[in-house]
């Protein structure tokens, strides 16, 4: 560990959204602000890594006032298929689940009775609204919008698929997840972001990917990056980075793959708390 005279040597820091930098009213406790303007100020790039879209992501960072800095110009989006340069306003990185896989996958959902979404940088597309392909829109405080041909989209390929489910019977993506890592074996990335939420991405694809691909664009090793997560999206990024950090509140596993664990959780300003303690 650190003493206070010898803080953590930290070039870019990544940091998850829900569970992690969000509270559980989904927003950014002043604490939290503070610090991560503090780093950005002093020269260290401030990255939002979430799965959400670009737009998605837009509004916090719009409340951490950093957009307009060269350190706080990038969002890794999509977890880590795409990353934007906001100065530029485009994907400088955007991988893509090809079309013939969307389809199966999709027929696959089907069978479960489920269906499934794709996305563009600022929009859901569906080809059958459900209650809980709603309740992501709703989450993700994006838009919504029926394709007019969704097979057709499926088959141009698209950087992440998502199947939701009820809450109440999270069982039910459980067993099309391992469908469908039976089927797509190391062509397809297919996990949970919640236990509700099944997600399809593209092969070698992840925050820890995104992440690594960044610092070398800007020409610094992994090693020098920190990674702030809770979930099961957040352990490629924790365990890439030279400094991975865990949630008070994440998951076990995660804990056991993190360099660090932090001493408040994401209710509690866990991530201002740690960085004013190991870097500022």
């Amino acid at each position: 560990m650190c003493t206070k005279n010898q803080k953590l040597d930290v070039k870019l820091i990544a940091l998850d959204l829900d569970d992690t930098l969000l509270d559980r009213k989904a927003e950014i406790s002043d604490e939290n602000v503070a610090a991560l303007r503090k780093c950005a100020e002093r020269g260290i790039y401030v990255v939002l890594c979430s799965g959400r879209l670009e737009a998605g992501i837009a509004p916090f960072v719009r409340r951490l006032q950093i957009a307009g800095s060269e350190f706080g110009r990038f969002v890794i989006a999509i977890n880590g298929c795409s990353v934007f340069d906001m100065h530029e306003r485009r994907q400088i990185l955007c991988n893509k689940v090809p079309g013939d896989i969307l389809l199966k996958a999709d027929e696959l959902a089907r069978e479960e009775g489920l269906q499934s979404q794709i996305y563009s940088t600022d929009t859901i597309y569906y080809g059958t609204l459900t209650p809980w392909i709603q309740m992501d829109i709703d989450l993700c405080k994006v838009k919504g919008a029926k394709a007019d041909d969704y097979p057709a989209m499926l088959s141009k390929g698209s950087p992440k698929m998502l199947v939701p489910c009820n809450p109440e019977t999270p069982e039910v993506v459980q067993a099309l997840m391992e469908r469908m890592r039976k089927e797509f074996g190391e062509r397809a990335v297919v996990f949970t972001s919640k236990p509700f939420f099944l997600e399809l991405l593209p092969s070698g694809c992840g925050k820890g990917e995104a992440v690594e691909w960044l610092c070398g664009r800007l020409g610094f090793p992994v090693s020098k990056a920190m990674a702030f997560g809770d979930g099961m999206n957040d352990e490629s990024m924790i365990a890439k980075c030279g400094y991975g950090v865990a949630m008070k509140n994440a998951n076990e596993h995660i804990k056991s793959v993190a360099d660090f664990v932090t001493e408040f959780d994401n209710d509690n300003s866990g991530v201002g708390r740690f960085l004013e303690k190991f870097v500022l």
